[in-house]
């Protein structure tokens, strides 16, 4: 079980330093954006001026009647794949700025990322998919590399060689 866990954790180390802070702003900067923006924007968060007068329920859960417009598997499950989706973005983003479960992470926005690209955006152009995308590629990076020296997965794969 521990092997399982060091695989997923251990980040892919690069030869310099310079190496290892042009992959690590992309990862804190994406991270950020996610959480902030995108992902508390799914929650209700932060309230906007014209959704004051809104009760809470009308404001935090318009994202899975968006998701329900998907169709197919999307209609079936919305509320649930809504919130996956959601928690994706938030605590993904949250995860991906530590550096922590940096693997893991990636694949759910990885995925996200994947159905806001074709089930959202892909009829409106490609300039309304570049944020999908930006992020796609981030988190696609991330999935193979891992977060790198200056995530919490480095050091966590420091305590477990310890042990």
């Amino acid at each position: 079980m521990k092997k399982l866990f060091y695989r997923l954790w251990a980040p892919t180390l690069q030869q310099n330093l310079f190496q290892e802070i042009l992959l690590t702003v992309p990862r804190i900067i994406c991270g950020y954006l996610l959480t902030a923006d995108f992902g508390a924007a799914k929650f209700g968060l932060p309230w906007s001026p014209e959704e004051k007068n809104l009760g809470f329920f009308e404001v935090a859960f318009w994202f899975p009647n968006d998701v329900a417009q998907y169709g197919g598997l999307f209609a079936m499950f919305p509320a649930f794949l809504a919130w996956m989706g959601a928690f994706a973005e938030a605590v993904g983003g949250l995860a991906l700025l530590l550096g922590f479960q940096t693997r893991v992470f990636s694949f759910l926005i990885l995925c996200t990322m994947l159905v806001a690209i074709f089930a959202q955006q892909f009829n409106a152009g490609l300039w309304n998919m570049l944020p999908a995308l930006g992020f796609l590629w981030v988190a696609l990076v991330n999935m193979a590399i891992g977060s790198g020296r200056f995530g919490l997965d480095y050091l966590l794969t420091l305590k477990l060689k310890k042990q």
